[in-house]
């Protein structure tokens, strides 16, 4: 597939072909023009990182105390909390709690 003139090196345009309903590729800057014969394409998905666990996974729960927090799910009267300064220093920490009964995870 051609992308670059072969004579000046400048980026080809696609354009319609005059007096048919034919495409081509042509250069802006020379006279260079290369008709479409049949129809190309190529589809390429990018591959994409891992993402880290931003609370350290389910080891960061381990060593956590716990308080007397309402689960939002269950109503159990005991979650685990731990503090993590997300914002700026000038914003307060962020609570995250765990419930001690059925593991929902939510945030204050």
């Amino acid at each position: 597939m051609l992308l670059f003139c072969p004579t000046c090196a400048n980026v080809l345009v696609v354009e319609e072909a005059s007096g048919s309903s034919s495409f081509r590729f042509a250069c802006k800057t020379c006279p260079f023009i290369y008709d479409i014969v049949k129809k190309i394409s190529d589809k390429r998905y990018t591959k994409l990182k891992e993402v880290d666990d931003v609370l350290g996974g389910e080891d960061a729960w381990k060593n956590v105390d716990s308080t007397e927090e309402k689960c939002p799910k269950c109503e159990f009267k005991k979650a685990y909390f731990m503090q993590i300064q997300t914002r700026s220093a000038d914003e307060p920490m962020t609570t995250f709690y765990k419930c001690c009964s059925c593991g929902h995870r939510w945030k204050e």
